[in-house]
């Protein structure tokens, strides 16, 4: 008698963005890599949009945030969406250098998840217009797992410029 093994997804979150050489084109490809990566599926896209840096310099970003049905572990996912970040020639010269393109596993599951090479929850997702707005434009009710509700943080990031595309 065969056994079935039954392989569990976990739903994830992915924050995307880019500053540097064709920012939006870069954001649509990493959308369509995200689309083919091996046992997931993207279940939602939220709209792109444009956000000044914080932190930092250069041009405008183009963000938007993915959410994807995963049978990757997390660092499975981190190791994926570096390997997608690499493909655009993505440079770490700095923190907060500006970037060809830039995916963070920002939710995985309800999972709190700290190891040196991945902090889950995203540490500062909720600080963030470019996160929060598009996050809840996929799911107005998420919870971010040890915190609140996301959109508890809807008007902690109204002051930051964001405009949808």
């Amino acid at each position: 008698m065969n056994a079935v093994l039954s392989t569990m997804s976990t739903t994830a979150y992915i924050g995307i963005g880019a500053n540097l050489g064709d920012a939006q084109a870069n954001v649509q490809d990493a959308i369509a890599r995200l689309r083919a990566l091996p046992g997931s599926t993207v279940s939602a896209v939220s709209s792109l949009y444009r956000t000044a840096p914080i932190d930092s310099s250069g041009d405008d970003y183009i963000n938007a945030v993915a959410c994807l049905e995963t049978e990757l572990g997390p660092e499975e996912l981190l190791q994926a969406l570096q390997g997608i970040e690499l493909a655009h020639g993505r440079e770490r010269p700095y923190r907060n250098a500006p970037r060809t393109l830039d995916l963070d596993v920002l939710l995985y599951g309800q999972q709190e998840i700290k190891t040196p090479a991945l902090q889950v929850p995203h540490p500062r997702m909720c600080e963030r217009a470019f996160v929060i707005i598009p996050l809840l434009e996929i799911d107005r009710s998420i919870n971010i797992p040890g915190r609140l509700r996301a959109a508890c943080f809807e008007s902690a990031v109204a002051g930051q410029g964001i405009t949808r595309l």
